[in-house]
């Protein structure tokens, strides 16, 4: 039984050799693979031995050899492969260990694996006769079945392995052309990154190309179910990228859910895109529950601000998703244990004093610490046989000159802030929505309603008198002045909102007689 073992990553390489040896198994090895093996004295062959013929071209071309592809794509129930492989002495492979280079941690020319994906695609069609392992995870289980098989993998096995082995090469292929696509987009723009991005948000540029090619990952994550008990759930992340919550480290708590997952994911954006408006408010604390934003504050001390997010809405922040831009350190950690329970609470930062107050006095909370989230990307829902796919949502600013002031009044520097961060969160909340905000803090949350005058209404009930002289922003322009009147009723001096109605002239002359500095933005943002 003849095996060839050609393998960049080497975890486990020197028990699985010595195991097949030890059943009696050939190894033929190639370059470093085979300087491993005879640095723990194992036998095995050389490609070189095999081929004749020695590596060339910096090592580019050593597998690429009759000898060796002949002895891997081999029907060995037709009778003229069999004929073919005696007249030229070469011995068929039953199994192939072959894992690529990694191309997604360090993407250079060089890294473009040519030999191993020809002999991994080789060994996978010819599955009936080849075992071929990509996952050093899987040796352990192929020493076992080969020990009680008799040296012998059942066709089960060897259909899996193949099925493993083609998922592995296209992700290969896949991170090259993504790779490559990257490079001639940068060559035909000369430059790279998109220029409608403000400066405070990261995005990550999308194609949407004829084919969108989607390779995912299952993480170790063990979700208990989806969003009701009766689904499934999982997380997934697509071959050769990590995100966020893949380098964060949980201190305490119970396993992370999908909701906690998915509200994570909005709080944690949220705080930092809050914490990039202006570098005078570089730490944010964001409220997240069902997805939606109850409580949202920037500013300078850690605790005022937590202070202020949890009094936005604290009857919502019950069960909620916490993330603070900034270092968890006794002090707030002793505010936080004061207020309603919170889910799961991610932060920049723990001291260690914290984690410990945290793990005795609330066991149950997932304590997650994690860096900045990387930026956004494509959006993806299902759709009946496939799915509907868009780029992120870009929020605008007044950077750069894309707010225009329609009204007699204009907002004060204070306006402007206010103005900014309602109309942020009010993006990123489900629409209909209404958000209002004063001092570097939201006062009210209007979400998810079908009608505009009632987000509106349920903002300024949650906001009380803390809306006055704030500002309020609309994702959507308002279709009739009772919007606008509504926010009004709530005391704001700024309204921001996209324009673009047919009734735009009714509603600017309606914020001059309530003498309100209203700006549109030009752009909507509905979130559903």
């Amino acid at each position: 039984m003849r095996a060839l073992v050609s393998v960049h990553d080497k975890t486990g390489l020197v028990d699985f050799a010595r195991g097949l040896v030890d059943l009696g198994w050939e190894l033929v090895a190639s370059g470093g693979t085979a300087e491993a093996l005879s640095k723990e004295s194992i036998a095995h062959t050389t490609v070189e031995a095999v081929t004749g013929a020695k590596e060339m071209l910096g090592g580019r071309v050593k597998t690429l050899h009759p000898n060796i592809h002949g002895g891997i794509l081999a029907n060995l129930d037709e009778k003229s492969h069999i004929e073919d492989l005696q007249r030229s002495g070469i011995i068929p492979f039953k199994l192939v260990v072959c894992n690529l280079y990694p191309f997604a941690d360090s993407p250079s020319i060089e890294m473009i694996d040519v030999g191993g994906p020809t002999m991994v695609r080789a060994a996978a069609k010819n599955h009936a006769f080849v075992g071929v392992v990509v996952d050093p995870n899987d040796y352990p289980t192929i020493l076992g079945e080969l020990h009680d098989g008799k040296n012998t993998l059942s066709n089960l096995t060897r259909k899996k392995l193949a099925l493993k082995a083609f998922r592995h090469t296209f992700a290969y292929d896949k991170a090259i052309s993504e790779w490559l696509q990257e490079n001639v987009e940068a060559s035909e723009d000369g430059k790279e990154g998109d220029d409608r991005s403000p400066a405070f948000q990261k995005v990550e540029k999308v194609n949407l190309d004829d084919r969108i090619l989607l390779d995912l990952r299952k993480t170790n994550d063990e979700l208990r179910y989806g969003e009701n008990p009766h689904q499934k759930g999982a997380r997934y992340v697509i071959s050769g990228k990590r995100g966020w919550f893949d380098g964060a480290t949980q201190h305490s708590g119970k396993t992370m859910s999908y909701l906690n997952f998915f509200d994570g994911e909005a709080a944690w954006r949220l705080a930092h895109e809050m914490a990039s408006l202006s570098a005078n408010t570089p730490v944010a604390v964001s409220i997240i529950k069902h997805a939606n934003a109850c409580g949202a504050a920037i500013g300078t001390d850690i605790n005022s601000v937590y202070l202020k997010a949890m009094e936005s809405d604290p009857v919502s922040a019950f069960g909620g998703v916490v993330a603070i831009v900034g270092e968890v350190d006794e002090r707030i950690t002793a505010t936080i244990l004061e207020n309603p329970q919170a889910d799961v609470l991610i932060a920049s930062k723990f001291t260690p004093g914290a984690i410990k107050m945290f793990k005795s006095k609330r066991k149950v909370l997932r304590l997650i610490e994690a860096s900045a989230p990387g930026p956004r990307s494509m959006e993806i829902r299902t759709f009946d046989g496939g799915f509907l796919i868009q780029e992120p949502d870009i929020v605008d600013s007044p950077i750069g000159g894309s707010w225009t002031v329609v009204t007699e009044a204009s907002p004060d520097d204070r306006g402007w802030s206010d103005a900014s961060l309602a109309w942020l969160v009010c993006a990123r909340t489900t629409s209909n929505a209404i958000v209002l905000a004063k001092d570097y803090q939201v006062v009210g949350v209007g979400a998810g309603q079908q009608s505009r005058v009632l987000a509106a209404e349920i903002a300024s009930q949650k906001a009380g008198q803390r809306a006055i002289g704030g500002a309020a922003a609309s994702d959507a322009f308002f279709p009739f002045k009772d919007g606008l009147e509504a926010v009004a009723n709530a005391g704001v001096k700024v309204v921001v909102q996209p324009g673009g109605s047919v009734r735009d002239a009714e509603v600017i002359e309606r914020a001059n007689e309530l003498g309100l500095s209203m700006i549109f933005t030009g752009q909507r943002h509905f979130r559903h």
